[in-house]
C-alpha cells in the first residue's frame, strides 16, 4: 500500500451510497437491464460458484449472482456503498476492507472467480494497483477466474484522464501470475478492437 487514498474516495468522500443506489434504481425504472455484468460472470461459472466482488459498492452484481445460485462475498472500503448492501441483502457476506490487504480479512483462497467491475481498477490508490492483482489472484482457487471491467478514456472513466493503461493492466496480471483468456469492448461480449474506450477482461489463475 502506498498510504494514498483512493480516487473513487477522492471523487466521492465516501459518502456515495445513497445517491449510488437510487442512479440504479432510476435506470431499473426505466427499463434498462443493469445486470450485464452478473450475467457475464454467470456464463463463465459452474453452479454454486463462490465469487469475490471486489469493490462491491452497494452490491448489485454481487445480489444478482446470489440470484443466479452463487455464494458471493463482497468487499469494499467504502462503508456507506456497505451499508446499503446490508440492508438490500443483509444474509449475504459484506466485508470492509483493503483490496490490497485482502489477506487481512482472512479469507480462504478458494474463489472461482473474483470480479472487479465498475473501474475498480482505475479508482484504486495510485501505486496500489499491481498489490490488489496480487491479492485478487492470491484469492482465487487453480483454475479461477479474475473478471475485470475498466475505461480506458475519459468518455468511459469519472476521471479527466485515465491513469492507466491495459498494457500496465496486463503486466500487473502477469506479474501475478495469471493468464489472459478473453477480452471484450462490453459485458454483452462485443468484440475488443485496440483503441476501444472500455475493456472486460476475464483471466485465469493457471491449473
Amino acid at each position: 500500500m502506498t498510504g494514498k487514498q483512493d480516487r473513487w474516495a477522492e471523487l466521492t468522500g465516501g459518502q456515495a451510497g445513497e445517491e449510488y443506489a437510487q442512479r440504479f434504481a432510476r435506470l431499473v425504472a426505466s427499463g434498462h437491464d443493469v445486470h450485464g455484468e452478473a450475467a457475464f460472470c454467470d456464463a463463465l461459472l459452474r453452479p454454486d460458484a463462490r465469487v469475490l466482488d471486489a469493490g462491491c459498492g452497494t452490491g448489485r452484481i454481487a445480489i444478482r449472482l446470489a440470484e443466479l445460485g452463487h455464494r458471493c462475498t463482497g468487499v469494499d472500503v467504502d462503508s456507506s456503498m456497505l451499508a446499503v448492501a446490508r440492508r438490500d441483502a443483509p444474509a449475504q457476506e459484506w466485508l470492509l476492507g483493503d483490496l490490497a490487504r485482502l489477506d487481512a480479512l482472512g479469507l480462504e483462497p478458494d474463489f472461482d472467480l473474483a470480479l472487479a467491475a465498475g473501474n475498480v481498477v482505475p479508482l484504486l490508490a495510485p501505486g496500489s494497483e499491481s498489490a490488489v492483482i496480487r491479492q485478487l489472484a492470491a484469492a482465487l482457487k487453480p483454475g479461477g477466474l479474475l473478471v475485470t471491467g475498466m475505461g480506458l478514456d475519459a468518455a468511459h472513466l469519472p476521471l479527466p484522464e485515465p491513469p492507466l493503461t491495459l498494457a500496465d493492466f496486463d503486466h500487473w496480471c502477469t506479474q501475478a501470475g495469471l493468464i489472459l483468456r478473453q477480452r471484450y469492448a462490453t459485458w454483452s461480449g462485443d468484440p475488443y478492437q485496440d483503441g476501444c474506450g472500455y475493456a472486460v477482461s476475464v483471466h485465469s489463475r493457471p491449473a
